[in-house]
């Protein structure tokens, strides 16, 4: 019993952590695999089979799902988004963090306000109507427009170039003749490259997975993966097995996304390391 050692503990719950993270995805993995009828079969099949492949095929040829376009819309809508948030949000944490101007507290103060409104839920039918003044319905700028800056953007950059760029930095870079531009994208941009590569994560998710917005706005014939995921039931039922190979199609870019800005993460935590 003295042998069971914290380490081990710590171990043994992150292994568990793992496997019940883990098996959500495998089970879809499982049921893309399969037939429909083994999917619904009782007790359910919890190996593979051997039809992803004609699954993956059916799904990519299905003419009312447009699985596809709706791929190629949610990789749009999500890298304008993401690159939007992260460039504006970065811009307007240092401005916050590290410039001294007029109002500068309560301009921060109101954009946490903007974090207190949920937007998908009070403000879907003023949208609505500016998009259809704008007629923009069925476009994706209908869908880019509304999500291009956020509070929490703003509010996170603000903190971590508050802890990641001290004064003392942007002074001395000022006294050397800089520009605010130029500290910025020389001074501040290489600190907080780690924050930036958690919202951009963070941003790209939501936009990816958002499931509303995208459905009152846009039309079946422009969808994004979302939409393009429900597409796939058949009329009177639900092919499970088609849902489950859509699905594990549409996280393939996720994890493509989340591998190229961890290691933005992990490099900037090291470098951080290497100063200290």
């Amino acid at each position: 019993m003295n042998n069971f050692s914290p380490t081990l503990a710590t171990r043994l719950m992150l292994a568990l952590a793992v496997l019940l993270s883990a098996f959500p995805l495998y089970w879809m993995l499982v049921i893309a695999s399969r037939t429909n009828a083994d999917a619904v079969s009782v007790p359910p099949p919890f190996l593979p089979g051997g039809n992803l492949g004609d699954n993956i095929v059916a799904v990519l040829n299905n003419e009312d799902a447009k699985f596809l376009l709706g791929l190629t819309n949610s990789f749009i809508v999500s890298s304008i988004v993401t690159v939007s948030v992260v460039i504006i949000s970065t811009l307007a944490g240092f401005a916050f963090a590290n410039l001294s101007f007029k109002g500068r507290n309560l301009l921060l103060v109101l954009v946490l306000l903007t974090m207190a409104v949920p937007l998908q839920q009070m403000g879907v039918v003023p949208l609505y109507r500016l998009m259809v003044s704008l007629e923009w319905t069925g476009t994706l700028k209908a869908v880019i427009l509304p999500y291009l800056l956020n509070g929490f953007g703003v509010f996170l950059m603000t903190q971590y170039t508050r802890q990641a760029v001290p004064m003392e930095l942007v002074e001395a870079a000022r006294v050397d003749g800089a520009a605010t531009l130029r500290i910025w994208w020389n001074v501040v941009l290489p600190a907080v490259r780690p924050g930036m590569a958690v919202l951009g994560i963070n941003t790209f998710m939501l936009m990816w997975n958002d499931f509303m917005w995208p459905l009152i706005v846009l039309t079946p014939d422009n969808p994004t993966v979302q939409i393009a995921i429900t597409s796939l039931n058949a009329r009177f039922s639900t092919n499970y097995t088609l849902i489950f190979a859509g699905t594990a199609l549409s996280i393939i870019p996720l994890i493509a996304v989340f591998v190229a800005f961890g290691r933005q993460i992990v490099g900037g935590l090291m470098e951080g390391a290497v100063k200290a």
